[in-house]
């Protein structure tokens, strides 16, 4: 019996190394090497240990897979076709690489059933899989094991482990001791520029099992030794790394072994020689019924696994909200608690960091939308995100809502969008505006896949002071804004904080930054309006009493510099508007003739922001004045640095004046 299931299993493997071959080879374009090297981790992994059902792709206690070595893409679109998932039909694989089809080069999330989270920028798949399982935990806690009850599995390659952000994950995963997650690495010894050699001489078993892993080293083309890993990976109490030795481009005769097989088609000589070598007789994108047969009894295999959870599902006393937590909807009237919270500020005019209010806001909310886990990059006192009495979510009671993700903020954010991916948790992570340098390539790919994920920036700008010009954000806002699909916000009181944090929470299918101040300021919102103006992105917040002439645009921090400079211009007898613009992406969004209305025709259009002048000509124009940053900032008390570089009231209305 042992050597037929053998040859199966071999079968099964071949299929996943000709359709990965043959849609590189079709497309000109692709990286065959992985797919053909991890075909027989894969196909034991997806036949015997993965549980999902094909006929489900989205069953909430599924085993989540991710390829973080994405490049391999066409692993994962072959695995997800030869078990059944409908969406990758034959021609879709066929259509590799190709305008509209639903196997574009790097697996993307929400694009391709099946796919778990868009990876390809090396390392971020791993890290972001620390977030599910992260998710997987807390929710068995809140839920109970009937319900939640599921791994995660990583295929990650050289590439991955040398990415910095990978050590944050390990790091992080280990002292959590998240044990339902297994991290297969794919040591081929070969990167793009040729032998691993080249480059890096790390001991990735000692360098995981001292982070907290327990790890083994396996043949990778050797089916005994890759059952036995995975069933010694799921009795572990301590997250597992599989070193799995494999050759890269398994089965191409001349090339198999080097780093030629890594990215580009292997030329049809070749793949007709890799059919030889395989005994694959087939023509291209042909499998046999033989090789189909197995992989689609794989894909139906967690069917009744499924049917009984369902039913455990349909009598569970926490069915309604277990629903309502996955489908990402908001409790009923969640957010109310903050018109009450609005209508407050509006009659006692608090004067107060915005970071400070951000803080007083999740107090309000953070019981109401149990969803909600927040967490810091070891900056909890200086973000105000921690809200008082909240268990800190740590092994092995993972019920807390309050991550504690030391000095790691691209591990944090990657970790968030794993959790967001998930499902089920609503994650805000803090840190200084300034790092987002350091999580920005997180925030671009939660940007990519279209989550709600929010990123609580403080100290968001020159106001943070002493720290100085290491510390103090002049660019970034700029950064972020040019970023599609992420609302930046920079609230300007505690009105404007809670309408941007209700405008966050309602974003499904968009991440926020909020962008907060370290020092105090105004209230510039103290009439009650009851519309969520913050949401218009930007309007007008003071008119002029005399006929307008200047226009002074300004966000955040500089609204109140904004106020005073318009109260100085109509002393001297000069009409003068303010626009609050919390939001630029939102005014985007508004229609035309609101956008028109609001930027207006005065003769001097003048903007204010402790930042770079960069993209504020879409509200003042190239000859629009700008008063702001042009350099770096320095270190001393944040009135001083104001004074020093000009963004203060007198220095708005003089430009005015001088424009005029």
């Amino acid at each position: 019996m042992p050597a037929p299931q053998k040859a199966s299993i071999q079968l099964m493997a071949d299929a996943i190394r000709v359709l990965s071959m043959d849609a590189v080879e079709r497309a000109n374009s692709g990286h065959p090497g992985m797919p053909m090297g991890m075909a027989d981790v894969a196909t034991v992994l997806w036949s015997k240990f993965l549980k999902y059902d094909a006929g489900d792709p989205a069953w909430p206690d599924r085993d989540r897979f991710v390829l973080s070595a994405g490049h391999g893409s066409m692993l994962l679109y072959s695995l997800l076709h030869l078990s059944g998932f409908k969406a990758l039909t034959l021609d879709q694989l066929k259509a590799f690489r190709q305008l509209g089809s639903m196997t574009p080069g790097h697996p993307e999330y929400g694009h391709t059933p099946g796919v778990e989270v868009t990876t390809g920028p090396l390392g971020q798949g791993l890290a972001a899989s620390v977030g599910m399982a992260i998710a997987e935990r807390h929710l068995a806690a809140r839920f109970g094991a009937d319900l939640v009850d599921h791994r995660t599995w990583v295929v990650a390659g050289d590439g991955c482990l040398m990415e910095g952000v990978s050590q944050e994950a390990i790091s992080l995963a280990g002292r959590l001791k998240l044990d339902r997650l297994t991290v297969l690495w794919d040591d081929n010894r070969i990167t793009i520029d040729g032998a691993i050699g080249l480059s890096d001489a790390t001991d990735q078993l000692g360098r995981f099992k001292a982070a907290g892993w327990a790890v083994r080293a396996i043949d990778g083309h050797d089916v005994g030794q890759i059952r036995r890993a995975l069933a010694w990976a799921v009795r572990q109490d301590k997250p597992t790394l599989i070193a799995c030795r494999t050759t890269i481009g398994k089965g191409a005769p001349n090339f198999e072994g080097t780093h030629d097989v890594h990215g580009k088609a292997l030329g049809s000589d070749e793949v007709a020689a890799t059919r030889a070598n395989l005994g694959w007789p087939h023509e291209a994108f042909v499998v046999p019924d033989e090789a189909y047969r197995p992989w689609r009894a794989a894909g139906r295999r967690g069917r009744k696994l499924r049917q009984a959870w369902e039913a455990r599902l349909a009598a569970a006393g926490a069915r309604a909200e277990f629903e309502r937590a996955i489908s990402g909807e908001l409790p009923r009237h969640a957010l109310e608690r903050l018109d009450a919270f609005i209508a407050e500020a509006e009659a006692s005019r608090p004067a107060a960091a915005t970071r400070q209010h951000s803080g007083a806001v999740l107090e309000r909310i953070f019981g109401e939308i149990p969803e909600l886990v927040g967490g810091s990059a070891d900056l909890t006192g200086s973000n105000n995100t921690y809200v008082k009495n909240t268990q800190v979510l740590d092994a092995p009671d993972y019920a807390g809502r309050y991550i504690n993700y030391g000095v790691r903020e691209f591990g944090m954010a990657a970790a968030m969008n794993g959790m967001a991916v998930h499902g089920g948790v609503i994650p805000y992570g803090g840190t200084f505006l300034v790092f987002t340098d350091y999580s920005r390539p997180a925030i671009r790919l939660a940007a990519l896949m279209g989550i709600r994920v929010i990123h609580v920036g403080t100290h968001d700008s020159i106001g943070l002071g002493e720290d100085g010009p290491t510390h103090q954000p002049v660019e970034h806002l700029a950064a972020l804004r040019a970023m599609p699909n992420l609302n930046v916000f920079r609230p300007a009181d505690a009105v404007e904080v809670a309408e941007c944090w209700k405008l966050a929470l309602d974003a499904k299918a968009t991440p926020s930054v909020m962008a907060l101040s370290r020092q105090k300021v105004a209230a510039v919102r103290t009439t009650p309006i009851g519309e969520n103006l913050s949401a218009r992105g930007a309007y007008q917040l003071a008119a002029a009493t005399l006929p307008a002439q200047v226009t002074i645009f300004a966000s955040g921090s500089e609204v109140g510099v904004a106020i005073a400079a318009r109260a100085l211009l109509e002393e001297d007898g000069i009409g003068a508007r303010v626009v609050s613009t919390p939001c630029w992406e939102l005014f985007e969004a508004a229609p035309a003739d609101y956008q028109a209305a609001v930027i207006g025709e005065t003769a001097v259009r003048v903007a204010v922001e402790a930042g770079v002048r960069m993209g504020w000509e879409r509200f003042i124009g190239e000859d629009g004045v700008f008063v702001g940053m042009a350099s770096f900032g320095a270190s001393a008390p944040d009135k001083a640095l104001y004074h020093h570089f000009g963004i203060t009231p007198e220095g708005v209305a003089a430009a005015a004046k001088a424009k005029l």
